[in-house]
C-alpha cells in the first residue's frame, strides 16, 4: 500500500515520511495554512530520493502559473484540487491528480468521466479545499467500479481508522495531512505510526 504524506513544509518532515516508506510527499501552492512557496518546496524536494512522487496541489490556478511552479520547484505530479475540467487537467505532461470531494454516489459519476488516470477522493470542501481532517462515508465508494482508475483516498485518515479505510476501500494510496498533524504542524512520530500501520497492513 502506497501513502502520501501531503501539506509538507520543512524537510525534517519530508525526509522523516520517505524514511518511513512514504511514496508521495504534497506540496500545497493554494490558500491553505499549509501553503509553501515554490522556492521553499525547491529545498525540499531537493533532498528526496529521484522515486518520490513531488505533489504539487492547486486549486483553480492558471496553467501558466502552475507550469511556472512546476519549473521553478521540481515537482513531478499535478495535483488538481478544485473545479478543473478534463479538458485543462489534459494540457499537461506531468501526471495529474484530479481531487473530488464525495457526499454521495451521484459525485462518483464526475469521477469516472474525468480523464486523469489518478483521482483522489476526499471529504466535503470546508474553507479549505483539503486537509480538514474529517472522513466522509466510505459506504459510498465500497465496491463501486472506477473503470481502471487509480483511487487515492484522503480525508480525515489517521493511525486509528487507515486500517479500516484500506479493508472497506482497497485504494491505491492513501493520503494524509492533518492526521500526522499536532497543533497544525507534521509530527515526526504520528508520521512514523501512521506509516508503520500502512506497511504492517500490506
Amino acid at each position: 500500500m502506497k501513502a502520501k504524506i501531503c501539506g509538507i513544509t520543512d524537510k525534517e518532515a519530508a525526509l522523516c515520511a520517505v524514511e518511513h516508506g512514504a511514496k508521495a510527499i504534497g506540496f500545497v501552492f493554494a490558500k491553505s495554512k499549509r501553503k509553501i512557496s515554490p522556492e521553499d518546496a525547491k529545498e525540499i524536494i531537493a533532498a528526496l530520493p529521484k522515486e518520490i512522487w513531488k505533489v504539487g496541489v492547486f486549486v483553480d490556478e492558471t496553467k501558466d502559473t502552475i507550469d511556472e511552479i512546476v519549473k521553478i520547484s521540481g515537482i513531478n505530479v499535478i495535483q488538481l484540487h478544485g473545479d478543473e475540467s478534463s479538458e485543462f487537467a489534459a494540457q499537461f505532461t506531468l501526471p495529474v491528480i484530479k481531487a473530488f470531494s464525495i457526499q454521495s454516489e451521484d459525485d462518483l459519476r464526475a469521477v469516472a468521466d474525468f480523464s486523469s488516470d489518478y483521482v483522489i477522493l476526499d471529504s466535503p470542501r470546508e474553507k479549505y479545499h483539503g486537509g480538514n481532517g474529517k472522513i466522509f462515508d466510505w459506504n459510498i465508494v465500497k465496491n463501486y467500479d472506477f473503470h481502471g482508475k487509480k483511487v487515492i483516498l484522503a480525508g480525515g485518515l489517521h493511525k486509528d481508522n487507515v486500517e479500516m479505510a484500506l479493508d472497506m476501500v482497497n485504494p491505491y494510496m492513501v493520503d494524509v495531512s492533518s492526521g500526522v498533524e499536532t497543533d497544525g504542524k507534521k509530527d515526526l512520530q504520528k508520521i512514523q505510526v501512521f506509516l508503520n500501520k500502512i506497511a504492517v497492513h500490506s
